[in-house]
């Protein structure tokens, strides 16, 4: 039977904060005035899915649309899937906490190629069945759609499990598919017709109304519908990046600013810089207006711009520091994605500089010239020292490269070319005085995409693990140098998904059934190939898998290599259905300069390379000219002098209980930047803000009695300080007062001595309060109940539980969290009981948990306890007031 998901979302789940909703940022939109419900789902953890640019974007713009309205949902970690099963309850978008099935529409976002094992995981979990053909015969279900890079390229090994698909850009195709859902639900059209509807959306892509050919090839089956689908291209709006504040620790957990969208530089293996053409530069004005607007909003302090190659928007160093230089006094720090190497100077360096150095990546791609002008990457030898030379001259001790290997035409000496090119690099690179530089070498292995020269070409497993054999013996005799190599497995199963058809689907949910998901996570690859393996072995492909293991389906001219003729290169592809705009003779041109070492220029700054893309359908290059730099102002300098110590009560209550401490302490320090509290900040090369909570609260502990001190930098009026930070804290995180306390005394994690406590326990046995009252007496009466305590080193040691007890008792009435009469436990079947308590509570170990309550009453009564809520009524700090802590 199913349970609601507030039942679910206990402690005793990793990160309940994850599915709560409630970020800053986070829109909850009436349910009943709604026209068009949408659910944006994104397959991966929160924490990865919370931070995609895409995903924000096209949430913020979707609920943006008069009548519609968008939540999301997330795959839940296992630990909740779990739960959710167990108890059959449907898996749940996390604003309104409805089951998925309740909403128009769910939408994917696909972007890796063997990330659709979490989406059917996803469906299976939201009670959706799985194919669209199982959905076709109800309106009962939610359209199920997919994007992303991977929906965009090939969606056909998917097309079995999707209604349709968005193909390109989102920002203005999901709002013309929301008109037509509102206007199709008006006219309570069925399924089918519906879809007919959206598939007449240059963008939209609906498999049922195309079927596969022999050669994997695919053609419409109806006359009214497009031959070929149009790849959407929208241009860039900064402003909708904003938003999504989420309280726990995301993997890009910073302000993200697209400043360009599109890359023309004509990088061979590089599909997104095929499937984003034109190049579309953001106006710096805009971009400088979204950081600034976007940083006071947020209370990030790290923001990242974001482009496939930063440096190719000439106007980066003029608005880096530019905003380096308005921001300079906020502790504020800009990271770059992966950049031109041959592009890295002074003026970078100052803008990703600081007190907060971020790290610094560059991708050579190749370890020789040759091999880098056969995937025309534009980038000489002398270019990668000067930019090498010039990170290390600025205070970068480490830098990142990133190579490939079983590029097409590629020999051993280009291989061994990759540790010869990062040796002669930390020759070059030395300077007196300094410690060698060292590197962090990522090892990809090759992977031919749909839409790119390479989509030809192919290289065995066997082959990659030969290669990396070869660089292991060669890094092993170098100092300075880590190295990791991507799994040639998981390189083979994209190989084989990612240039598949229809075929696959049957592939693919039973390397589901088996197991498979999450199979980007390294912690996850042994239980992924193992699923796929068997799934492949038991489908009747495993002969076009063999082609991809073995490397048979190749072009090239290198020695392991076996050239196919051009008559090959015509045949029908899965993907010949999306129109990316660019030409498919040009790919089979350029693939024959490729195999020639010849280069073509950069047709954003050089002559046209006449790909096809640009024209009506997709526009044309929008380049925006470089700005003058302004001069900079200088990195940040923490602000250390402290003029003013203020103490601040607070609560922590509802949701918020399952916020953890870390996450709170976050929460704290980008409110007071929202709210522009002048806070002062740590010695030291890491500056931190001086916010000190006093004590630690358990996980899924509710509080009316919290502390933490603020130091700032200059004197405020009190009761100013508590408006603005209120102004800025969610409403489950009340500031009851606020007090200035001399600077000379201790902090009150110094002074914590003692806390009060009101704890809800309940027995599985049938229980009177006057039992309650015996056993708490029994206690009293005690001089001694010895708890064993292991300590972080392993070490054990008895303590005397009953001298941190100063006061227990019952409460007369046990209460929820809302203050509501709650006399039984969750089973709803034996009595629960308040008791309220006094002990110790000092920051040097010494103190007295509830669980050591829950073990005292155990000695006594000879019973099993169960703790079901936690509430800290308050923090004591010495002096006790007149009433010093005294045992009971």
């Amino acid at each position: 039977m199913a349970v609601s998901v507030e039942e679910l979302l206990t402690s005793d789940i990793l990160k309940p904060a994850r599915y709560l909703g409630n970020e800053l940022g986070a829109v909850h939109k009436s349910w009943d005035e709604a026209r068009v419900r949408w659910v944006l789902t994104y397959p991966e953890v929160y924490e990865v899915g919370a931070s995609n640019l895409g995903h924000i974007i096209l949430y913020n713009i979707l609920n943006a649309q008069p009548g519609q309205l968008c939540d999301r949902a997330y795959l839940p970690a296992p630990d909740l899937a779990t739960k959710l099963r167990s108890t059959h309850t449907p898996l749940f978008a996390v604003e309104s906490r409805r089951p998925l099935t309740d909403y128009d529409i769910l939408g994917f976002s696909l972007s890796y190629e063997l990330g659709a094992t979490n989406i059917l995981e996803m469906l299976d979990l939201a009670g959706i069945p799985l194919t669209w053909k199982e959905r076709a015969a109800s309106n009962n279900y939610p359209l199920i759609f997919a994007g992303g890079q991977t929906a965009t390229s090939n969606p056909e090994p998917y097309a079995e499990f999707f209604d349709f698909f968005a193909l390109g850009d989102g920002e203005e195709l999901l709002p013309e598919i929301g008109l037509v859902l509102e206007e199709g639900k008006t006219a309570n059209l069925s399924r089918e017709a519906l879809l007919l509807d959206l598939a007449q959306i240059p963008g939209v892509y609906v498999p049922r109304f195309y079927d596969m050919a022999d050669d994997g090839s695919v053609h419409p089956n109806r006359p009214d519908v497009p031959e070929r689908i149009l790849r959407r291209v929208a241009t860039p709006i900064p402003a909708y990046s904003i938003g999504l504040v989420p309280y726990v620790e995301t993997v890009h957990d910073r302000l993200t600013i697209e400043i360009r969208r599109g890359c023309t530089r004509g990088c061979r293996f590089c599909q997104p810089g095929m499937l984003t053409r034109p190049a579309r530069d953001v106006e710096p004005e805009q971009v400088i207006e979204a950081i600034e607007q976007g940083i006071r909003e947020t209370g990030h302090n790290e923001f990242s711009l974001l482009s496939l190659s930063c440096s190719d928007y000439l106007a980066l160093p003029a608005v880096g520091i530019e905003i380096k230089n308005r921001l300079k006094d906020e502790n504020i720090s800009l990271s770059l994605p992966s950049q031109r190497v041959d592009r890295f100077d002074e003026n970078i360096a100052n803008i990703i500089g600081g007190t907060r150095q971020s790290g610094l990546t560059f991708a050579p791609e190749a370890g020789t010239q040759r091999m880098r002008d056969i995937i025309n990457k534009g980038l000489t030898n002398e270019e990668l020292l000067r930019g090498v030379k010039t990170a290390h001259e600025q205070g970068w001790d480490k830098v990142k490269l990133y190579f490939m290997i079983g590029l097409p035409g590629e020999t051993d000496v280009d291989v061994l070319g990759i540790a010869e090119t990062v040796r002669w690099l930390q020759q070059q690179c030395r300077v007196k005085g300094r410690k060698p530089l060292n590197f962090t070498l990522t090892i990809s292995n090759f992977t031919p995409k749909p839409h790119t020269p390479f989509q030809w070409h192919s290289v065995s497993t066997a082959e990659f693990e030969r290669k990396q054999a070869l660089l292991r013996e060669e890094f092993r005799r170098m100092r300075g140098v880590k190295a990791n190599f991507t799994d040639v497995r998981i390189s083979a199963m994209e190989d084989f998904v990612g240039r598949g058809d229809r075929r696959l689907a049957s592939v693919l949910r039973r390397a589901w059934e088996l197991g498979a998901g999450m199979d980007s996570w390294f912690d996850s690859i042994e239980r992924a190939y193992a699923a796929w393996g068997q799934a492949i072995a038991e489908s009747d492909l495993t002969w076009k898998y063999r082609l991809v293991e073995k490397g048979e389906w190749v072009i090239g001219t290198g020695e392991h290599s076996s050239p196919l003729g051009i008559a090959d290169l015509d045949k029908p592809l899965p993907w010949d259905i999306i129109d990316t705009g660019i030409d498919k003779n040009w790919l089979k041109a350029d693939l024959q300069k490729a195999l020639e070492a010849a280069t073509v220029p950069d047709c954003s700054f050089e002559g046209c390379s006449h790909c096809g893309v640009c024209g009506v359908d997709f526009g044309h290059n929008t380049i925006v000219p470089p700005s003058a730099i302004p001069q900079f102002a200088g990195h940040f300098a923490p602000k250390q002098e402290r003029v003013q110590r203020l103490r601040v009560w607070f609560g922590k209550l509802g949701d918020m209980a399952l916020v953890s401490h870390l996450d709170l302490a976050r929460l704290f320090d980008r409110a007071v930047r929202r709210a522009s509290i002048p806070i002062a900040y740590t010695n030291g090369f890491h500056a931190s803000p001086r916010i000190s909570i006093a004590n630690a609260l358990p996980l899924g502990a509710t509080s009316s009695g919290d502390i933490v001190d603020f130091e700032l930098t200059r004197q405020m009026d009190v009761a100013t300080f508590q408006a603005k930070l209120v102004s800025q804290m969610p409403s489950n995180i009340p500031i009851y007062r606020v007090e200035e306390v001399d600077l000379k005394t201790p902090s009150a994690t110094q002074l914590l001595a003692a806390a009060e406590y009101s704890i809800t326990l309940t027995s599985y046995a049938e229980v009177t309060s006057a039992q309650w009252q015996n056993w708490i007496e029994a206690i009293k009466h005690r001089d001694a109940i010895w708890w064993e305590q292991t300590t972080k080193s392993g070490n054990k040691h008895t303590v005397n539980l009953r001298e941190r007890l100063f006061e227990l008792e019952i409460q007369e009435e046990s209460r929820d969290l809302n203050g509501r009469s709650d006399p039984v436990s969750p089973d709803r079947t034996h009595p629960s009981q308040v008791l309220r308590y006094v002990g110790m509570s000092r920051n040097d170990g010494n103190l007295l948990r509830p669980e050591h309550i829950i073990y005292m009453l155990e000695q006594v009564c000879e019973l099993e306890l169960q703790l079901l809520h936690t509430h800290r009524l308050r923090l004591i700090l010495e002096p006790y007031s007149t009433n010093h802590p005294t045992v009971v």
